[in-house]
């Protein structure tokens, strides 16, 4: 007999999302996706918002009818929204031309204002956080959020990481994940390593994002990375995280592309470079390991762009070699484990 759960909010459907076994090669080396797009509202960033509107409202700076104000590239607003919409505050939004608009119109959608930066469709971090510190300076009652330095924000991913826990009493030996804000990764990691002191953390940003160092640029990744001119943030933890890697839009918007084609499984495209980084990891690793790879955003937010040829070719990032690539990983790891492959090595 199937029991439901009935809920009397929508914030109470955060969290216990899927795991999702994409391949195990050989050696019984498994890759398995954390969908985080199963969150409401498609992304992982509803947990953060919730833990920093619920810590704004513990230490009193946030009080009934108060104004919440964030900068955003649109996953962490739509967050806001739904949490602002639900306990009855206001919601500003400061986005840029990046952001896509889907997200915004959602936004709006649950009674957002949204007040745009100058960037003619660049991303524009620096200038989006400097307005939104204005914005909550000049307004009563209003509480600017923070979301690249809010504790709140990492402490929102503890329980994604007591679910991993629960779901792999075994453990996890790699733990893979996009690097924006650096509260995902580093709040999930830091609260398996509780148990798990070995885990390898490996974090993923795009190539012209500069946390990880190397040259600054341009890229169509949203929601994750730090752009040039922007300060990577107080939650990316240098000392928690392995091994830094970067992506290409090319390699990330392709990984995605051929998850989608292969699977069925729409994730978002700094979702893809997560899944094409995962991927690689996965031809290194020593036998029998665990690799978990958090997916934080659904793929329905860019049919008309990542997922749509044209805008893909007119932006010069339409690779059939890249979505081969990944379709040739796919296919020489989904091979079932050797017999004799040898008992389980863990790492902690």
């Amino acid at each position: 007999m199937i029991t439901l759960r009935i809920v009397r909010k929508v914030t109470e459907l955060i969290g216990r999302t899927p795991l999702l076994s994409l391949c195990q090669d050989r050696s019984g080396s498994r890759l398995l996706l954390k969908l985080e797009q199963f969150n409401p509202l498609g992304t992982a960033k509803t947990r953060m918002a919730l833990e920093m509107v619920r810590d704004a409202e513990r230490r009193g700076a946030l009080r009934p009818g108060g104004h919440i104000i964030e900068s955003t590239s649109g996953n962490t607003g739509l967050g806001l929204a739904l949490v602002a919409a639900e306990r009855g505050y206001r919601f500003t939004a400061v986005v840029d031309g990046h952001a896509c608009p889907d997200k915004l119109r959602a936004m709006r959608a649950m009674g957002a204002e949204l007040v745009y930066v100058d960037g003619d469709g660049e991303l524009a971090t620096a200038a989006r956080e400097e307005l939104a510190a204005r914005l909550a300076k000049d307004t009563d009652g209003a509480v600017f959020t923070e979301q690249h330095n809010n504790p709140g924000n990492a402490e929102g991913y503890r329980p994604l990481a007591r679910e991993l826990a629960e779901a792999l009493p075994e453990g996890v030996d790699y733990l893979v994940g996009a690097v924006g804000t650096g509260g995902s990764l580093c709040g999930t990691g830091r609260e398996l390593r509780r148990t798990m002191p070995r885990m390898r953390i490996v974090g993923v940003e795009p190539v012209g994002s500069i946390a990880f160092g190397g040259p600054g640029g341009p890229y169509h990744q949203s929601g994750t990375g730090t752009p040039p001119g922007a300060p990577v943030g107080a939650l990316v933890d240098f000392d928690l995280i392995d091994e830094g890697r970067k992506v290409s839009d090319r390699r990330a918007f392709g990984a995605a592309r051929a998850l989608a084609r292969r699977t069925g499984l729409l994730v978002g495209g700094s979702a893809g470079g997560v899944v094409y980084e995962a991927l690689r990891l996965m031809t290194a690793v020593p036998p029998r390991s665990t690799v978990v790879a958090v997916l934080n955003d659904t793929g329905e937010k860019y049919l008309d762009t990542v997922f749509d040829d044209v805008w893909m070719a007119g932006h010069d990032l339409l690779d059939p070699a890249v979505e081969r690539e990944v379709d040739t990983l796919l296919t020489g790891l989904s091979r079932a484990p050797d017999q004799d492959a040898g008992r389980r090595r863990t790492f902690w």
